[in-house]
């Protein structure tokens, strides 16, 4: 099979994927976090987790977990936070993976959450770190977005600039960013210790998240990909289609026969 084919393999099948989602939309959770920046920590340890949030993408309703929240549960007061960072987050993630336990029948959609520098993996880890015992979720019940729309529109359907693809769609989509910040704005906050503006940026994160799904499904996501790309189509594709299939053999034998006789009458 070749290459173009397999792209337009990989089109169709997750434009199948969207297509279930769409016909069980009460059986997804859209998931996002924020967290310390990965790149000013200088001791060799993993990125403190300051909020999650999860929304339902059929109710909209939205769960959500965070530093600020937890250390008015237990009358810390914002400036000292960064003193009871340890116990607070321990709080909030136990928090966090009782209610992710309970969702046994949910599957969850989420944007780059792939290993343990920024994922799934790394809340897990975090935990693990602060003497938790977290709950992992099956790898069959993650679905990401942002994978998923490169194999339908190619790589090209929104530029990565300096803040992400993400921030790229909403521009091209007129979503307002508001509250939403980009990865060195959420680094300023967090060493500024402004938790709340964390966690209002993650929920206008999967808000943003369920909009582009949205779009996704109806067909009106506005994105950078060309006419071919759009539609998971490709002219190289569509000719190699044709040469693997039964009857492009038979026409190009059919026709080649008729030459060859036609040469031969001509000699005659």
């Amino acid at each position: 099979m070749g290459a173009q084919l397999i792209k337009m393999q990989r089109s169709r099948d997750a434009r199948r994927r969207f297509e279930n989602i769409n016909q069980k939309r009460d059986a997804y959770l859209i998931v996002h976090y924020s967290c310390e920046s990965f790149y000013d920590i200088k001791d060799g340890r993993t990125p403190r987790i300051t909020s999650i949030a999860i929304r339902n993408f059929a109710s909209g309703q939205t769960h959500s977990f965070s530093i600020h929240k937890c250390a008015e549960q237990s009358g810390v007061s914002a400036a000292d936070i960064p003193n009871d960072y340890d116990k607070l987050e321990r709080m909030m993630l136990d928090e966090y993976f009782v209610f992710v336990r309970s969702q046994g029948g949910f599957n969850f959609i989420h944007w780059n959450m792939r290993d343990n520098n920024f994922g799934f993996q790394a809340i897990e880890h975090r935990l693990k770190v602060l003497k938790g015992d977290p709950f992992v979720i099956d790898d069959a019940r993650k679905f990401d977005m942002a994978k998923e729309l490169i194999a339908i529109y190619g790589p090209g359907y929104a530029p990565h600039g300096e803040h992400g693809r993400l921030f790229s769609l909403m521009d091209l989509n007129k979503i307002t960013a508001k509250d939403a910040m980009n990865g060195k704005e959420e680094a300023r906050a967090f060493d500024d210790n402004q938790f709340v503006a964390l966690h209002q940026s993650t929920l206008r994160k999967v808000d943003v998240m369920s909009n582009i799904l949205e779009r996704v499904l109806d067909g009106s996501l506005k994105t950078a990909a060309t006419w071919w790309e759009a539609r998971g189509l490709h002219p190289v594709a569509i000719v190699e289609l044709a040469k693997e299939h039964w009857l492009w053999t038979f026409f190009a034998l059919l026709f080649g026969a008729i030459g060859i006789v036609s040469s031969i009458k001509g000699l005659l």
